[in-house]
């Protein structure tokens, strides 16, 4: 059972826990059998010189190569399994992440979209099947080699002692002086390659006003910064590596000076003078190693850290009851809805009725919160208060993924992805050819596909074609249509259209509302009014009329005609000119 306090990635540490151990328990053969090549040293001066005897030679030399390639193979091992757990992290761990990403990338309008948590995921993988990472289960053996380099001579002890204190304040000293410029310069790079991103998005209008030169410059600046706050860090990291590194080529050295000065004195056979040298590197080599690549520690700390945030903040969502397929009743009550991240309402106070089957047709001026309406009505954008019901429950309390399939919806900025237009059009769901020709057929756009390279497998997005504003919102038209969606919710359907793209449109609003879907239309042209039942008219965030289409347009009317100066009259001349006509 998951603890409900845990996050993903400290419930998928914990499920990886016996893999933990089993790594450290494979460690504690690999260090207890590096003991060997000093061991053998010793009996070789010990036994071997001393009796002449070849026999004993070959048998401790026997013995010497089977422990080492004992070594060898869990050495293996244990990096397979540091493979394996790196490999089941990623399997527990990727679902939750993209989920996470999603969800912040929602929750921030966008403002916040970043594949950076997944990146952090390769970069923790990528730390845990490098040999960084065993530095730390090799460090703890450091006391039972130092306490072999006694039973060897005191002096040897004490020596490895002095020698590893002095190590692990140069590695407190690496991460006072490293720590923080590091993780700085690691934010700078992703803040910096995220800006990059979102500019090249906007590669054509960046070219066509000539504004690569100022991003540049802005570029610049953030580059340099993260430049220098790397070369500090690297500069003062490289400092401490070479100290490390040849303090502990000098005391290995030096220890061989000791122990030739007990040889001399005949404290110590020869043997015990060159096997306290190995191990001595032995027994500092993990702090060492620690020093060395503290850089990549730093960087896999911090990824542990956005990793455990985004997790902890993002909670997965709770398993919802399955509810019946919805008919596309809608009910607004008391509505306030806000920007993601601001405080200020966008929606005030909105409330109104539609029943299944009927088209409503949202209109009013720029920043009206007619779009915001719209995530609203989908549950994109969750209200500060009040809600939003479909057949009589929270568009909230849905399960998504069993919704989804039921809605259709056409946002004003057209995102096409990258694919074949088939898959586009079924969602990148299972390709059902006859579902999707139905809904080309009904957006007016399947002779226009099958005029394409390769038809339906077309391919578009960075390694297939472009197409035009026009042809991309028809075939968003036909990803909304698909599957006969019960609640349909179109935001300027025809702002890209032509004549023919318009009588499209309006051919597939028949065919819609024919079959009982419920279906809210956002737009500023006069085209589509004969298809609506009703009309609601949005003014500075409020519904400042609803009703039937023909009614509104005369009220509308007769505002303009009292008070030409009226502002929700002034706001749609068209549709007053429409009813009029």
């Amino acid at each position: 059972m998951r603890n409900l306090r845990e996050n993903s990635l400290q419930a998928a540490l914990r499920l990886c826990r016996g893999s933990f151990l089993s790594v450290g328990f494979f460690s504690f053969f690999v260090n207890a059998l590096m003991l060997v090549p000093s061991f053998y040293m010793l009996q070789v001066y010990g036994r071997v010189l001393t009796s002449g005897s070849t026999t004993t030679l070959l048998m401790l030399t026997l013995i010497m190569s089977a422990l080492m390639l004992a070594m060898g193979g869990l050495e293996w091992t244990r990096s397979r399994l540091m493979v394996r757990i790196s490999g089941r992290l990623d399997a527990l761990l990727g679902p939750d992440v993209y989920r996470a990403s999603f969800k912040r990338a929602l929750d921030s309008g966008g403002m916040d979209a970043s594949a950076q948590p997944l990146s952090d995921l390769t970069g923790l993988r990528q730390f845990l099947t490098g040999s960084g990472l065993f530095a730390f289960f090799d460090a703890p053996w450091l006391p039972v080699y130092i306490g072999v380099m006694f039973f060897f001579h005191p002096w040897y002890g004490w020596i490895a002692i002095a020698s590893a204190i002095v190590l692990l304040c140069l590695a407190l000293l690496n991460e006072r002086l490293t720590g923080k410029a590091l993780a700085e310069a690691n934010r700078q790079n992703i803040a910096t390659s995220l800006h990059t991103t979102k500019s090249l998005r906007n590669a054509e209008v960046i070219q066509s006003m000539g504004m690569l030169h100022n991003l540049m410059a802005r570029w610049s600046v953030r580059q340099k910064e993260a430049l220098r706050l790397q070369s500090v860090a690297s500069d003062k990291g490289g400092l401490i590596t070479s100290l490390s590194k040849t303090f502990r080529m000098l005391v290995q050295s030096l220890i061989l000076g000791a122990g030739a000065y007990l040889a001399i004195q005949q404290e110590i056979n020869p043997g015990a003078m060159i096997a306290g040298s190995l191990l001595l590197g032995r027994a500092l080599a993990p702090i060492d190693m620690m020093i060395g690549g503290w850089k990549g520690f730093v960087s896999a700390r911090s990824q542990y850290a956005r990793l455990n945030e985004i997790l902890d903040r993002q909670k997965s969502e709770q398993a919802r009851m399955s509810l019946p397929a919805p008919e596309g009743h809608v009910q607004v009550e008391n509505l306030i809805v806000s920007a993601p991240g601001s405080k200020t309402p966008i929606l005030k106070n909105i409330g109104f009725v539609v029943p299944a089957g009927a088209v409503v047709g949202i209109i009013g001026p720029s920043a009206s919160g007619k779009s915001t309406l719209a995530r609203a009505l989908l549950g994109v954008w969750a209200p500060q208060h009040g809600v939003v019901r479909l057949d009589g429950a929270d568009i909230n309390n849905w399960d998504k993924r069993e919704l989804g399939p039921h809605i259709g919806y056409l946002p004003q900025d057209i995102e096409l992805f990258e694919g074949s237009i088939s898959e586009n059009i079924a969602r990148f769901g299972e390709i059902e050819p006859d579902k999707v020709i139905q809904a080309a057929r009904a957006a007016g756009v399947h002779e226009m596909i099958l005029q394409l390279p390769e038809g339906y497998d077309t391919v578009i997005g960075s390694e297939g074609v472009n197409l035009s504003g026009g042809q991309r919102q028809r075939i968003g038209l036909a990803r909304a249509l698909y599957g006969q969606p019960r609640l349909l919710v179109l935001d300027e359907p025809n702002s890209n259209l032509d004549d023919v793209g318009e009588r499209a449109l309006a051919n597939a609003l028949r065919q819609v509302k024919a079959s009982g879907a419920t279906i809210f239309v956002i737009t500023h042209r006069t085209s589509l009014l004969a298809q609506l039942d009703s009309l609601l008219v949005m003014h500075e965030g409020t519904v400042s009329l609803f009703g039937p289409r023909d009614k509104v347009l005369a009220r509308l009317a007769a505002q303009q005609q009292a008070d030409p100066a009226r502002q929700p009259a002034r706001s749609v001349p068209d549709a007053v000119q429409a009813g009029q006509a």
